[in-house]
This record gives C-alpha cells, structure tokens and sequence, in this order.
C-alpha cells in the first residue's frame, strides 16, 4: 500500500451527517429505530440509501434477492508513473473499467428488529459507504472492485440471513418454503419488496468474483467497555441453531380436572427451559441458550394447556460443543415431556455453524489499529451476522467497538461516535490494504 495511503482517513461530520439522516427513518419516540424487512419502513430506509449512493456519483446496485449496494469499480490502467495517474483520472471521467477484477464487499445491513437501536447494523452499512466515498474523492485506483452492501433481513424476521445466504449460494428453496418468520409473511414481504422465490434463488455469486468481505459492528456486549478497548477484531462468529419444540397434552376443565389427572404441556415447557438453563450454565460454559417465545393453547384461563410450542436457540463458538449441546438440548426435552405424560414434537428450523475468520485478514485489522494507535484485543461474537454466510465463500474479516453498558436490540443501544469514527478508520485502512495488492 502507497505509503500516502497511511494518512488518509474518513470524513467524520460527513459520515455523522448520513448516520443522523438514516436513524430519522422509522425512528421511535424512546430514541430506537422500527426497520422488519420488507416493512413500508424497511422499504423507506432502501429508498434512502439508494438517493445517497446515487448522490455520491457510486453506482447503485440490486439484485435478486433485494441486497442493495453501492459500487465503485477498479479503473483499467494500462500506464506507469506520472502517465498512469493522468490516464487514470481520465478513465474515471470515462467510466472505462477493468471487468475482470474481483469485488471486496464491506458492509452490513439496514433491517432492524422491532423496536431496536439506531447503530445495529445500520454504523456497518453507513461506514462502507464512507469508505467508498473516501476512496472515490482521493481518486485512490485500486487492484479490487469495492462494493458497500446493505444485506437483505439479517435480523430473521422473516428467514434470516436471507440475503448474504442468497449471495452465497446457501438459500435453498426449503428456507423459503418454511421460513422462520412464517411463509405467508414472507410471500407478502417479497411482493412489496417486488422480488419472488426465483429471484432469491438466482442471486448467488461465483466464488471467483469475490475477494472478501468485511464488517464493522458494534459489540453489542460489554467486554471490550470493560476492559477500555478501543477495537475488538473478531476470531469467530458462533453458531447458531434453533428449533420449535412441541410439548403435546390434553385440553380439561381446570377446575374440575385433579392436578394427578392432568396432561399439562405448560410444565413440560417450563420445566425444561429452566433445566436447559442449569444444563448450559454447568456444562457448556461458552455456550447460551434462549427460549424467546412460548405460544399455549387453547390459551384460556380455564382450560389445561393441551399444547406449548416454544422457539429454541443455542449458540456456540466451537463446532464439536456444538453438535453436544444439540444433543444434549434435544434428549433432556424428550426427558422433561415424559416426566409429565407428554409427547414431543420436534422442528427443526435452522442451522448456522461457528465461522472461523481469516487469519490474514484479522492481521490487516490488526496492523491497521496499530498505525492508527488504537488498542484491539481478539474475541469471538456471540450474536450471529452475515459474514457466517460467506465465510466458505471468500475471506471474511470482522470488527467491533465499544457498545455503552452493551446495550442492543433495544433503544438504549449506543455507541460513542468517536468509537465509531476509529472503527470507520480501521475500516478504511484495511480496505486500502487489502484492495491495494
């Protein structure tokens, strides 16, 4: 990297200007944001990005599973000294480029949970784009296609992943056909969004046209506030795997009904989410668990629960403790349904395994903390994000800064901006150091 590289650094105010812009859109009275995919807000913020990208002279990219990007392109180049330089910035002037040059995707996504925080993958999205910005004002000609991606429902309203997993090639359509979030609501998402199970399917990338992908994000934890570290750089993202469990019964009056003579699914399902807790707190100490929902019916004051049905999830940063806990989880389910004269139904709704980063980027990340004086200390993440997508796919590298008291998934999530401003930078830094050959 040209040495003139070492000293560039993003615009700040400008950066802080299009933050500012963007938490407006579908912002909430307590200070958060209300963005599910494919919601009219979802939709709105797109619009807004797209303006901007096409505002900034980048050009503006979809594709067929709605993942919106702005791209600048490598500028064919054909002299040497002084001459390359001329014949470079009159090649920008021309739009003449070089089609073969593979692309390095930075970036994240815009898509919120419901009432979440203003930062969550919307610092990611907005950094890459200053980057971009930066990169294109300084007329910097690259080796590789720079590309800031905004990815398609991260958060799983509706699958989950969705659009780094189309990208990937991992979409199937079984993932479609039972998301999540429930196939009528993802089928009314698409329409709005104007896309189709075809078109999500036909949206994967070759591998050979991608040189990696990056990542700033906010920790959404408090180690790195704890111990006063400025940049956290991610060694692996956890798995994650979640599944409806059913703790099957019989509906009776619950008055008249004994307790001895009751098939109470309600107990079942509670017994075993305290048990899973005390399993995984003993016996898996890097893991956790997470019961989110539990959905009882008839679900009537008066009548003995003939069914529960509750959403499980259990992350891992290890493959092989992994696949225990799943075995562990699943077998003491079936344990705590025949304590109480249940059956158990099981769904199986999805699998992400733990992603390991690439060394040689996690080392770019750290050498450009070091020429920037920033203090960085590796961690692995325990929330998932699209870079587990693509880790099979290109090099995936991922960072963090600090989140205050670790707020997240919440309006209380913030993040200092001058914590963001040194994440922005480490971005850039390693951007130019990757792009540069």
């Amino acid at each position: 990297m040209a040495e003139s590289f070492s000293t560039l650094r993003i615009n700040p105010d400008r950066m802080l200007d299009s933050f500012t812009q963007l938490a407006s859109i579908a912002a909430t009275a307590d200070g958060g944001v209300n963005r599910p995919t494919f919601s009219e807000a979802h939709l709105a913020v797109r619009k807004w990005f797209r303006e901007e990208i096409e505002k900034s002279g980048l050009e503006f990219r979809t594709d067929g599973a709605g993942n919106h990007s702005a791209f600048l392109p490598v500028i064919a180049r054909s002299l040497k000294g002084d001459e390359a330089i001329l014949n470079s910035r009159q090649e920008i002037a021309s739009g003449q480029r070089t089609p073969l040059a593979m692309t390095l995707l930075i970036g994240s996504h815009l898509d919120s949970v419901p009432n979440g925080g203003r930062f969550d993958g919307a610092l990611g999205v907005m950094a890459a784009l200053e980057v971009l910005k930066t990169v294109k004002e300084n007329r910097i000609n690259l080796k590789l296609n720079l590309e800031a991606i905004d990815f398609t429902d991260e958060e799983g309203t509706l699958v989950g992943l969705l659009g780094s997993a189309a990208l990937a090639g991992h979409l199937s359509q079984k993932d479609l056909t039972s998301p999540r979030g429930g196939r009528e609501h993802l089928i009314e998402g698409m329409m709005r969004a104007g896309l189709s199970d075809a078109s999500m399917l036909s949206a994967a990338r070759p591998k050979d046209s991608l040189a990696g992908y990056l990542e700033l994000h906010i920790e959404q934890g408090r180690r790195l506030e704890r111990a006063g570290i400025e940049i956290g750089i991610v060694s692996a993202i956890v798995g994650i795997w979640s599944y409806r469990l059913s703790f099957l019964g019989r509906a009776d009056h619950a008055g008249s009904t004994t307790m001895d003579d009751r098939l109470d699914a309600s107990l079942g399902a509670s017994a075993f989410t305290l048990a899973a807790r005390e399993m995984v707190m003993k016996d898996f100490p890097n893991c956790v668990v997470n019961v989110g929902k539990m959905d009882f019916a008839p679900g009537a004051f008066n009548i003995v629960p003939a069914r529960v049905d509750l959403a499980l999830e259990f992350r891992s940063p290890n493959e092989d403790e992994f696949n225990r806990l799943n075995a562990a989880l699943l077998d003491l389910a079936e344990k705590e349904a025949a304590r109480f004269g249940l059956e158990l139904k099981v769904e199986f709704l999805g699998k992400h395994s733990p992603s390991i980063m690439n060394e040689n980027v996690c080392t770019a990340f750290a050498t450009a903390c070091d020429n920037l004086n920033l203090t960085h200390v590796s961690l692995s993440s325990g929330a998932g994000h699209d870079g587990q997508s693509l880790s099979d796919l290109c090099p995936v590298g991922m960072i963090f800064v600090p989140s205050v008291d670790g707020a997240s998934h919440s309006p209380r999530e913030f993040t200092k901006w001058e914590d963001c401003v040194n994440g922005a930078n480490v971005l850039l830094q390693t951007t130019l150091r990757l792009a540069a050959g």
